[in-house]
């Protein structure tokens, strides 16, 4: 067997153990979502070993998608960080045994102080299932370790499983892009979804020509805007923009003629435009449906006030 085919083998073997998790839904599933929504405490993760790596990331994709939420190692915990867990916080514990000693270790605190529990397992009868309040069987019917050591198929359901809960959750509290945003301002689609065009566009010294300027103006005035670009305007009206691209064109389309044309001759009439309020995010949207760089930046009265292009937006 070569290395595709294992490759396809281990991929078909951890794609069927997320689908058979399908089938083990139930309306436990819903009281679990119900009860993270109402709760007015943290959802806080936990998990050994290979779990606990899983639980990690559930943990950082809740606590970017609405849900309050962290990570808690649980032998630090029982070594001083129970204090971390206040009574309206509820406990996401993982063992695909269900039986990890440093896991069950935190089920006395938990239940002394009523936290809600909702554990994950790949055994219904396990000692964890028994003592949560909630439990959810990801139990696989084969690791995609050839040696049925390794955790594959079952790390990977708990990760599908830790998804479907975020995801869920994100329906019901009808989380949006641009929340999202504000917990990711320091990344480039956090900056696309916060900033607006007035943010970014350029407004100071836009190269401008009436439609009858000629080729060696027009170039002239390309070259000291430092834009790529010239916005030909009459009497405050917007007639159209030409690019470098656009001069290179007419070059080529009119060679011994090309001197004696005029901006209205090559210009491109009705260039796409923005408002200053709007987000980038638009600005980007815009510029890629169209294939094209650079955005006009127009007022409500339809009014130059600034170029936006695709390089400001950093894309």
């Amino acid at each position: 067997m070569n290395h595709i085919e294992i490759a396809k083998e281990v991929l078909a073997i951890e794609a069927k153990s997320i689908t058979e998790l399908c089938n083990r839904l139930d309306d436990s599933f819903g009281h679990i979502i119900q009860s993270i929504l109402t709760s007015k405490g943290k959802l806080i993760v936990s998990g050994m070993g290979k779990s606990g790596l899983i639980g990690k990331k559930i943990a950082a994709t809740l606590a970017s998608t609405g849900t309050p939420s962290f990570f808690l190692h649980p032998a630090e915990a029982y070594h001083g960080d129970l204090g971390m867990i206040e009574p309206d916080d509820i406990l996401l514990l993982l063992s695909y045994s269900g039986e990890t000693d440093e896991v069950l270790r935190l089920i006395p605190f938990l239940k002394n102080q009523k936290n809600c529990i909702i554990s994950m397992s790949g055994d219904r009868d396990s000692s964890l299932a028994k003592n949560s309040n909630y439990h959810i069987d990801i139990s696989v019917e084969q690791e995609a370790c050839p040696l049925q050591l390794a955790p594959t198929s079952s790390t990977t359901a708990t990760l599908a499983m830790g998804d479907a809960i975020a995801v869920a959750l994100m329906r019901a509290r009808k989380f949006r892009d641009d929340h999202f945003a504000r917990f990711h301002p320091g990344g480039s689609l956090g900056r696309k979804l916060l900033t607006r065009v007035q943010d970014i566009m350029r407004g100071d010294n836009l190269p401008i020509c009436p439609p009858q300027n000629s080729i060696k103006d027009i170039i002239t005035t390309i070259t000291n805007g430092k834009l790529g670009l010239c916005i030909v305007i009459q009497d405050s009206d917007i007639q159209g923009i030409i690019t470098d691209g656009d001069i290179r064109r007419a070059m080529d389309r009119y060679e011994s003629s090309f001197f004696s044309l005029r901006a209205i001759d090559i210009m491109t009439p009705h260039p796409k435009s923005i408002t200053p309020e709007q987000k980038i995010l638009k600005a980007s949207d815009i510029m890629s449906h169209h294939k094209i760089n650079s955005l006009i930046v127009t007022d409500s009265n339809r009014e130059l006030v600034g170029v936006v292009q695709m390089y400001d937006i950093g894309v």
